[in-house]
C-alpha cells in the first residue's frame, strides 16, 4: 500500500462517499481504497466482538455460462468443481504449469451451466485473459465487474444486522453458500455470500454498481444499535492475518504453489479431471516439498514485515516473512513465513532480520483465532 494521486487510481462505487468523508485513500493494487475510517485497533475490535462493514468492489467478477461450464473450469482449477452443489461457493486456486499460483478465488455455482468466479482485485485482467486463452466452444465468460460492488459485512452480530434488513431467514444459509437474488427494499438482486476474509461468520454482498452506496448506508443504520463499523484495509489485513488467511502477493504467488502455501485443502490432485498445474503438483506432493508457510509468533519487541529475512542458529538465511503485524486481539507481534521445510519444526526458534535487528521468534501453527476463543472462554 503507497500514497499517491487518487485520481489517477482506479474508483470504488464508494470513491465519491470517501471524499465526502474527507477520507485519506491509499493506492492498493491500483484502487483508491481508505486504511481506516477511525483507528485500526477500534475498527478491528469491532468485528471480533460486533460487526464491521469493509468495501470491496475492487474484487473481480467474471461471469462463465455454457452447458460444458463445469467441466471446463474444472480444467483450470485446483479443487473439484464437480462436487459443488446449486448455490454453493468455493475456494480454489488456479494454477499455472509450473504449480505456481495464478491466484486465489471464489467460485459461485448458480447452476450446471452457469458460475460467477471473485479473482483479486490486481488479478482480475490476468484470470479473465488466462481463462480467454484456454477458452473451449461453447463456453461464454464475461469480465462483469464494472457492473458490481462487493460489501463484506463481518462479525457475530452480522447475521442479526441482515435479518433485520430481509424476510428471507438466514440462519439457514450455511458458510460458503450464498442467495442468488435478494432484495433490500428498492435494491434488487443482491447475491448474498455466507463468506468472508476475517475468520468470523458474515456475508458478502455483491450489488449492482448504482446500489452500493445506497446500500451501504442502509447496513450503517440497521447496524448503528449492534455496534456496526466502517472498516478499512488496515483492519482487513489484522482480521485475515489472526485467521491464518492467505493474501495474493504475500503467501501466494505464481513463485509459491498452493501446497506450499498452506492451502493444499483446496488441491485434489486425484480428481477426475486433469487441471493446468497438476503434474507439477503432483511431482511436488511426491518428491516432497521443500518450502512450508509457517505462523511465527515474535519473542520480544518489535514487528516482522512482509519480505524480512529469516534466519536459522548459524545465521544461514532459511526463508522469508510473507506478512506480519501486530496482532489487536492477543497483544503480539505475529505473522507468516515460507521456510525451508528442513527447519519447519513447530516449536522451534528462528531469528527474523527486523531492520539492524534479529528477533527471535517461535514457529507456530496458524490458529490465533482457536488461542483467542479458548481465552475468550477461560476469561
Amino acid at each position: 500500500m503507497s500514497e499517491t494521486n487518487d485520481q489517477e487510481l482506479l474508483h470504488t462505487p464508494l470513491y465519491d462517499y470517501y471524499l465526502e468523508k474527507n477520507l485519506k485513500l491509499t493506492n492498493f493494487g491500483g484502487w483508491a481504497l481508505p486504511v481506516q475510517f477511525t483507528k485500526i485497533a477500534e475498527e478491528h475490535a469491532a468485528v471480533r466482538n460486533h460487526a464491521g462493514i469493509f468495501d470491496v468492489s475492487h474484487m473481480g467478477e467474471i461471469m462463465v455460462k455454457g452447458t460444458q461450464a463445469t467441466e471446463w473450469l474444472n480444467k483450470l482449477v485446483t479443487n473439484d468443481v464437480s462436487k459443488m452443489v446449486m448455490h454453493q461457493a468455493q475456494y480454489n486456486t488456479m494454477t499455472n504449469e509450473q504449480g505456481g499460483t495464478l491466484d486465489d478465488l471464489l467460485l459461485f455455482k448458480f447452476s450446471d451451466s452457469h458460475y460467477l468466479v471473485t479473482p483479486n482485485a490486481s488479478n482480475t485482467e490476468k484470470i479473465y485473459s488466462w481463462m480467454n486463452q484456454h477458452l473451449d466452444e461453447g463456453i461464454e465468460i464475461v469480465n462483469v465487474s464494472d457492473s458490481y460492488g462487493l460489501i463484506a459485512l463481518q462479525g457475530p452480530k452480522a447475521e442479526r444486522i441482515l435479518k433485520s434488513m430481509t424476510q428471507t431467514t438466514l440462519a439457514d444459509l450455511k458458510a460458503y453458500h450464498f442467495l442468488p437474488s435478494e432484495n433490500f427494499g428498492n435494491i434488487e438482486d443482491v447475491i448474498v455470500a455466507r463468506t468472508g476474509y476475517t475468520g468470523e461468520d458474515g456475508f458478502e454482498l455483491y450489488v449492482q454498481k448504482k446500489d452500493t452506496q445506497e446500500l451501504w448506508k442502509k447496513l450503517l443504520r440497521a447496524g448503528f444499535i449492534h455496534g456496526l463499523k466502517e472498516c478499512g484495509l488496515g483492519a482487513r489485513d489484522t482480521l485475515r492475518l489472526e485467521a491464518g488467511m492467505p493474501l495474493y502477493g504475500q503467501e501466494l504467488s505464481e513463485e509459491i504453489s498452493p501446497l506450499e502455501a498452506g492451502v493444499g485443502f483446496a488441491v485434489k490432485l486425484d480428481k477426475a479431471t486433469a487441471f493446468i498445474g497438476q503434474t507439477a503438483l503432483k511431482e511436488q506432493r511426491e518428491k516432497g516439498l521443500k518450502r512450508l508457510s509457517r505462523g511465527f509468533e515474535l519473542l520480544d519487541k518489535g514487528i516482522a514485515r512482509h519480505g524480512y529475512p529469516v534466519l536459522n542458529g548459524n545465521q544461514e538465511e532459511i526463508g522469508v516473512v510473507t506478512s506480519g503485524t501486530q496482532s489487536p486481539s492477543l497483544g503480539k507481534s505475529l505473522g507468516m513465513i515460507l521456510i525451508n521445510k528442513a527447519e519447519a519444526q513447530l516449536g522451534e526458534t528462528v531469528w527474523i532480520q527486523v531492520r539492524k535487528k534479529q528477533i527471535p521468534a517461535k514457529l507456530t501453527k496458524k490458529d490465533w483465532l482457536k488461542e483467542l476463543q479458548n481465552s475468550n472462554k477461560g476469561g
